[in-house]
């Protein structure tokens, strides 16, 4: 009797623990010297229910945030920057932009610093907006 019990339990705590998280697999974008991942505005909503990354608007002029935004720098200026962002190189930080372009011009310039695990909104707020998610003005 206690041996079916175990793997009742057993089963029970797999589920659960299958229930508690989606996996995000972004698309890879791959560079000389590392890559970034490329993620969906459905994606970012599902990262943002268990946020465990530096969220960056890198967007100019400033149009607005999503929401949990942690920091706004201008794309082109995040090499001045590097005070805002993680000591630990192998940190997450997802980026965002209105459309994309900024961000991955963002992401690239990261990874050739040396970041590691850096994320992409895809198509940025404009995708974010369409998908049906709200902005902060």
């Amino acid at each position: 009797m206690k041996k079916y019990f175990l793997v009742f339990l057993l089963l029970i705590v797999f589920w659960i623990a299958g229930c508690q998280s989606k996996t995000v697999a972004g698309e890879t974008v791959t560079l000389p010297n590392g890559s970034y991942q490329n993620i969906t505005a459905d994606n970012l909503n599902i990262l943002l229910k268990n946020k465990d990354f530096v969220f960056i608007n890198v967007h100019i002029p400033f149009v607005g945030n999503i929401a949990g935004t942690d920091r706004s720098i201008p794309y082109d200026q995040i090499e001045k920057n590097l005070s805002q962002l993680p000591l630990v190189k192998s940190a997450k930080i997802v980026l965002y932009c209105r459309s994309g372009h900024m961000s991955a011009i963002a992401a690239e310039k990261l990874v050739s610093l040396g970041y590691t695990d850096i994320w992409n909104l895809k198509g940025g707020m404009a995708d974010w907006e369409k998908a049906g998610y709200q902005l902060e003005k």
